[in-house]
């Protein structure tokens, strides 16, 4: 069983989505800028993504525990996402130049 794009999307919440773009920018300025290596750039937007999601999903619902590991869940996810994505283009782009 495979998981797609659309399957993951699925869990993420509506209120963090804006975040997968914004991590791709931060994450694309980051290697172009040679600020962070390129091994850390996946840790910087994890954390990145969590400490935005916390704050997105506390200040709508409140900072409480389930929030707060509800925020976790929702970086990490938005994260992933976008390094997902950027290397999905990277690696589509590259196949076709080579063929």
């Amino acid at each position: 069983m495979e998981i797609g794009i659309e399957q993951l999307i699925e869990f993420v919440e509506p209120d963090v989505m804006i975040l997968i773009p914004v991590l791709i920018i931060i994450g694309s300025t980051l290697k172009k800028m040679k600020i962070v290596k390129n091994w850390a750039i996946p840790f910087t937007l994890g954390i990145m993504g969590i400490s935005i999601s916390i704050l997105i999903l506390g200040f709508d619902k409140g900072f409480n525990p389930p929030v707060i590991l509800e925020g976790i869940l929702q970086g990490i996810l938005c994260a992933g996402m976008s390094v997902y994505a950027h290397q999905l283009a990277i690696q589509t782009t590259a196949k076709r130049l080579r063929e």
